[in-house]
């Protein structure tokens, strides 16, 4: 059959059209997955903070900041979301020590003072959130541990293998699998064709992580974790949306709570509803620690 140069010309800008968004989802890759390293600090003036290194099987040494706090009341560790560093945790480890809890700040390989080759979204991170809960117990031999997980944060401290031996939970905005959580991230920028592309971005993680989308699932991670946990998710998330969270909490293993924030988006819940944050969480933890 003869092609028509109509025909060529649409096939030739068709192809080109292939061409250049594949070049385009590659450079998306690129920047997601680029290492967030900068230099983070000294800790605030005023507070009685140490600057710690620890070693994690993820390759990276681990930089973060140790607060004590009284002895025997427990210790929080806390860790942060994606592309930021320990003191987007700032405001939380300061009403945690306020209440008497010992407290470790860290950024997770790739952030931060902590370097890394790439972020893998919770799959190396999960390592770093073991070393950090093993430094802890270090510290505080013989009490209780929690963590607070924000996002990336709380998606290692569910992939974490064997689950993170601590005695409490909290995790926020935590994304059920990586195929969702790129899906609404595309759709967020893109609209519907973004989340059409979304194939092509997640395909690219066995080439350029040797990691698949079984091993960035953190709702099969939340079945097999035995301590007390609280969910926490933003009614207007887009990018981990209400039902994602609602069935995650649904998944996890007993014992378990869920609180819905009313209007908050994929943002920093603490400061979007302090008071009531920094209530439940205390409850949580004075129950449990």
């Amino acid at each position: 059959m003869r092609i028509s140069r109509r025909q060529r010309i649409w096939g030739a800008l068709l192809a080109a059209a292939l061409v250049l968004g594949g070049i385009l989802v590659w450079n998306i890759g690129s920047v997601l997955i680029a290492p967030a390293n900068h230099p983070v600090g000294a800790p605030p003036a005023g507070w009685a903070a140490q600057a710690v290194t620890l070693p994690s099987a993820s390759g990276a040494m681990i930089s973060g900041w140790w607060l004590p706090g009284e002895p025997g009341r427990g210790v929080v560790v806390l860790m942060h979301g994606v592309h930021a560093d320990r003191r987007t945790m700032l405001d939380r480890a300061a009403f945690l020590s306020r209440a008497g809890y010992s407290v470790l700040l860290f950024d997770f390989q790739g952030h931060g003072e902590s370097l890394g080759k790439r972020i893998t979204f919770g799959f190396l991170e999960s390592r770093d959130a073991t070393a950090a809960v093993n430094f802890a117990r270090q510290q505080r031999s013989g009490e209780k541990i929690g963590v607070i997980g924000v996002s990336l944060g709380a998606a290692a401290a569910a992939l974490a293998e064997p689950p993170l031996p601590v005695d409490a939970l909290v995790l926020e905005s935590c994304y059920p699998t990586i195929y969702e959580a790129t899906a609404n991230r595309l759709a967020d920028r893109f609209g519907f064709l973004g989340r059409l592309a979304t194939p092509l971005l997640t395909g690219q993680m066995r080439l350029r992580l040797s990691i698949g989308l079984d091993d960035l699932k953190p709702i099969e991670g939340v079945r097999r974790i035995t301590a007390p946990k609280l969910f926490i998710a933003g009614t207007e998330d887009r990018l981990t949306t209400l039902p994602e969270s609602e069935r995650l909490f649904a998944a996890a293993a007993e014992p378990k709570e869920f609180w819905a924030i009313t209007g908050a988006g994929h943002q920093d819940l603490h400061a979007f509803a302090k008071a009531e944050y920094e209530r439940r969480v205390l409850a949580f933890f004075a129950e449990h620690l």
